[in-house]
């Protein structure tokens, strides 16, 4: 998995991931988001179009990263999510948990 981040103002980074968060990838994505949402109100939007599979580690990773930002805040926002990863997050029962954006532009309107 390939993982970039642009920043934005104010204080709003954007995570685009690349190819497969699994078990091996997730460690990674964990790193960067910790990094993210350990700042004040930290703002940060995870584009997912690029993504081709996630699985359950995948999933908690972001959770977990949405859980943090909250008690600091902030929020994490998922953009551009394909059909599989819409129908896993509604299967799971994390629609009403995860804010879930069609691209990054409107994930960054307030």
């Amino acid at each position: 998995m390939q993982v970039s981040v642009a920043h934005h103002p104010p204080n709003t980074a954007v995570l685009v991931l690349r190819g497969s968060l699994d078990i091996d990838t997730a460690p990674s994505l964990k790193a960067n988001l910790n990094r993210l949402v350990e700042r004040p109100a930290p703002r940060v939007i995870v584009d997912v179009s690029g993504l081709d599979f996630c699985d359950s580690m995948g999933v908690g990773v972001l959770v977990t990263a949405h859980g943090r930002a909250t008690e600091r805040g902030g929020w994490v926002r998922l953009a551009a999510p394909s059909g599989f990863l819409k129908r896993l997050f509604s299967t799971l029962g994390l629609l009403d948990y995860l804010a879930i954006f069609d691209d990054v532009e409107t994930a960054l309107k307030d």
